[in-house]
């Protein structure tokens, strides 16, 4: 057993507590029994017979006590000693499994799980590691996803940009406007990429400055859905806007990027001649604001995962003409650095669907 193990600490503890315990014993014994046992003796006083056979008594009882003092000692200790270290191997087995556990985990075996098998205490700390890995797992599952999403993101347009490069560089492609937009499109979209990729970053990170008021959230979706109109008008989308006023605490700036990215969503899903749907709702404890359109919906299962980066509900779509594929990633962490939160609602596919974002109320 190593000298500074927990097992040897635990065994040395419980050793100095029983030795302490029977060196208490002892000297009370010592002092105290030779008088109880002078008393119950009994001798008369002024009897010499009497006085000298209780002085030969006590010392003979107060040596035998001694003797059985230092024997009960040695095997009180034997005792304390073998039941220490079963109690010590007891309480320190679950705490060096969980330390071994850690090692592996430190090295990157994330899946490592312990046994939840101990009562109280240790119990607890089990389950607390259990649910400390699986949070490292997930994080780590994320971190590899969001570098192979990112990767495949960056991919396409930059295949598109050494293609057209390569045919101008062979002169196979003419250098006309119509080339030179392209490859701008193409470098618009690697920039907008970096960007958004940067803000999700920052927000996540609580990086971002944020300069919380209050907000009439009603207003501000007016100003943001009067600056889509443009795009709605010609597809004959109509876009309902909030009466009122509904007042929340959140940083203006944010709140807008909030309901422009779930507005960009809605137009981009929303059939032609629909109607897109901004509303406010205010209760005692925060406000609410939703987005709904007629578009294609949300099966159950992707409720959530719409919001993760680069999720796209038709894997078929091609995002050449439409958004970074992660602007509902940036809306629920911009609703979590405001104290608010993010969802979706939707009664199935086909039947449209509503995206909501919930603040505290001024």
């Amino acid at each position: 057993m190593p000298r500074g193990s927990l097992r040897a600490r635990l065994l040395a503890a419980f050793l100095v507590v029983a030795g302490a315990a029977l060196g208490t014993v002892g000297i009370a014994v010592l002092l105290v029994g030779p008088g109880y046992f002078a008393d119950a003796m009994g001798h008369l006083p002024g009897d010499p017979m009497g006085a000298a056979m209780a002085e030969a008594t006590l010392v003979a009882f107060t040596d035998a006590m001694r003797q059985a003092l230092i024997a009960g000692t040695v095997i009180a200790i034997v005792a304390a000693a073998i039941v220490s270290l079963a109690v010590a191997a007891r309480i320190a087995r679950p705490i060096s499994a969980l330390a071994r556990a850690a090692h592996r985990v430190s090295d990157g075996h994330y899946a490592e799980r312990v046994p939840v098998d101990e009562p109280g205490e240790l119990g607890e700390l089990a389950t607390s590691f259990n649910e400390m890995a699986g949070s490292l797992e997930a994080t780590e599952r994320r971190r590899l996803q969001l570098v192979g999403d990112v990767a495949h993101e960056l991919r396409t347009p930059l295949t598109t940009l050494d293609g057209y490069l390569e045919g101008l560089e062979d002169g196979v492609v003419e250098p006309s406007a119509q080339t030179w937009g392209l490859l701008r499109t193409e470098t618009a979209r690697l920039n907008r990429m970096v960007n958004d990729l940067a803000e999700l970053w920052r927000a996540e990170e609580h990086q971002l400055p944020l300069r919380i008021d209050a907000v009439d959230a009603a207003e501000v979706a007016r100003e943001v859905g009067a600056r889509f109109a443009p795009q709605a008008g010609p597809r004959g989308i109509v876009i309902e806007l909030p009466q009122g006023s509904a007042v929340a605490m959140a940083d203006r700036d944010r709140l807008a990027q909030i309901l422009s990215n779930y507005l960009s969503n809605a137009l981009r899903h929303a059939p032609d001649g629909s109607t897109i749907r901004i509303a406010t709702a205010t209760r005692p404890a925060h406000v609410r604001l939703s987005v709904t359109d007629d578009g294609p919906g949300l099966a159950p299962d992707q409720l959530e995962s719409v919001f993760e980066r680069f999720y796209r509900v038709d894997p078929a779509r091609s995002r050449a003409g439409g958004g970074s594929g992660i602007g509902l990633a940036i809306v629920r962490a911009l609703a979590d650095a405001m104290d608010g939160q993010s969802w979706a609602e939707s009664a199935g596919p086909g039947k449209g669907a509503t995206f909501l974002v919930e603040l505290p109320a001024a």
